[in-house]
C-alpha cells in the first residue's frame, strides 16, 4: 500500500472532560464492546494500510492497554505494523488534528518509511472511510492535500504526500501553522486543496451530548447496517467472556448488550457493555452503562452515562435529559444517601 498512517490521538475536547479525565478520547468505550480507536484502525487495515503510527499524549495508559502491539488488527508485524509514538511535550494535545509539534518528536517514523503518501486521521470520528478510494481521488485531483467531508462536514481526515508532510512539520513555525487541519482550514498558500465526499454513516464525538446522541443512534438498525459492514469488519481487543445471562423476570427492549453481563431488571433503549450487573426491580431507559458497572436493586435510571466500574446502590433514582445526560465518572459510587 502506498499510504502510511498518522493516527492523532492527542486531540483534546473540553466537552468530553467527564469521560476523558483518565483516558484519551480515542479509548472511550462505544457501542457496547468497542473503543473509538477501533474505527480508524479498522478503516486503515480494511484499506490495506499496514504502517500505522499512533500519536497519543498523556494520559494514554488505557489506550496502550487496549491496542497493545496491534495484534487484534493484524498490525503486530516484524516489518511495518503498529508504532506507538507518545508525545512528550507538556502542552501536547491540542484541539486540532495533526499537530506538527507532536509529529516533530518522531521524525524517524516519516523519514524511514518508504510510502509516498500519508493519511492523517484521528480517534474521535466514527465512520467507514475507504482510504484506497480516497487516495485514488487525491491522486486524480492533482491537489496537494485532500480532506474527507460528508454533507459539508469535515471528517478531519487528510491525505497528502509524505514529502509535503515532512516539509510542513519542519517549517510550521516559519509558516505560522500548527497542524494539518490548520493548513487546510486556512487554505494556506501556495498549497492546493481538494475534498473527497464520503457517503455513509459518520459521527463526530466531541462532547458528552454528541457521544450520547451517536450512541443512541446505533439503536437504529439502519445506522448499524451502515457502520458495521460485512466486508469491512470493525476489529477490537478480544476478551473471552461468557454470553450475557438474562434472569427469569428480566425485560430487554431495543438495546445493545455486550457479553458477560447479568440482566435481572428492565432495560429499554440502552447500551450495556461487558460484565455489567443489573439487579432485580431496576429500570434503565436511554442509558449507557460501561464495563463492570454494578446497579443494585430498585433503581430507576434514565439518560445516564455510567463510566467503567461505577457502583450504584439500592434505590437510587437518576433522571437526566437527552440534552444533558447525567455522567457518572469512572469508579464513582452513588448511594441514596448521596442523593439527599
Amino acid at each position: 500500500m502506498n499510504l502510511l498512517a498518522v493516527v492523532d490521538t492527542s486531540v483534546k475536547k473540553e466537552g468530553l472532560q467527564d469521560l476523558t479525565i483518565q483516558r484519551a478520547i480515542s479509548s472511550v468505550p462505544f457501542a457496547g464492546r468497542y473503543r473509538l480507536i477501533d474505527f480508524p484502525l479498522s478503516n486503515l487495515v480494511n484499506s490495506g494500510v499496514n504502517t500505522v503510527g499512533v500519536f497519543p499524549s498523556s494520559p494514554f495508559a488505557s489506550l496502550l492497554d487496549h491496542i497493545g502491539v496491534g495484534k487484534s488488527w493484524d498490525l503486530d508485524r516484524r516489518k511495518n505494523g503498529l508504532f506507538f509514538l507518545p508525545i512528550t511535550q507538556r502542552d501536547g494535545g491540542l484541539s486540532t488534528v495533526g499537530a506538527f509539534a507532536g509529529l516533530e518528536e518522531h521524525m524517524q517514523f516519516f523519514t524511514k518509511s518508504i510510502q509516498p503518501y500519508a493519511i492523517v486521521t484521528n480517534g474521535f470520528v466514527v465512520n467507514q472511510l475507504d482510504f484506497r478510494e480516497m487516495l485514488n481521488h487525491h491522486i486524480e485531483s492533482g491537489a496537494d492535500i485532500t480532506e474527507a467531508v460528508s454533507e459539508g462536514v469535515s471528517l478531519k481526515n487528510y491525505i497528502l504526500s509524505k514529502d509535503l508532510l515532512i516539509e510542513l512539520i519542519q517549517t510550521h513555525r516559519d509558516k505560522n501553522v500548527v497542524s494539518v487541519e490548520d493548513v487546510v482550514n486556512l487554505k494556506k498558500s501556495p498549497y492546493t486543496f481538494n475534498q473527497y465526499e464520503y457517503k455513509g454513516y459518520f459521527a463526530i464525538i466531541d462532547s458528552v451530548q454528541s457521544y450520547f446522541q451517536a450512541s443512541m443512534g446505533l439503536l437504529d438498525e439502519e445506522n448499524r447496517k451502515q457502520l458495521f459492514l460485512p466486508g469491512r469488519p470493525i476489529y477490537t481487543k478480544v476478551k473471552d467472556e461468557p454470553p450475557t445471562r438474562y434472569v427469569t423476570g428480566s425485560s430487554v427492549k431495543r438495546a445493545l448488550i455486550a457479553n458477560g453481563s447479568t440482566i435481572m431488571g428492565e432495560v429499554i433503549d440502552s447500551i450495556i457493555s461487558r460484565a455489567v450487573y443489573i439487579k432485580k426491580n431496576t429500570r434503565l431507559e436511554k442509558c449507557i452503562i460501561m464495563q463492570k458497572c454494578v446497579i443494585e436493586e430498585n433503581c430507576d435510571l434514565s439518560y445516564v452515562i455510567a463510566d467503567k466500574d461505577v457502583y450504584i446502590g439500592e434505590g437510587v433514582v437518576l433522571h437526566g435529559t437527552a440534552e444533558q445526560p447525567i455522567v457518572l465518572r469512572k469508579g464513582e459510587k452513588v448511594t441514596k444517601e448521596d442523593m439527599r
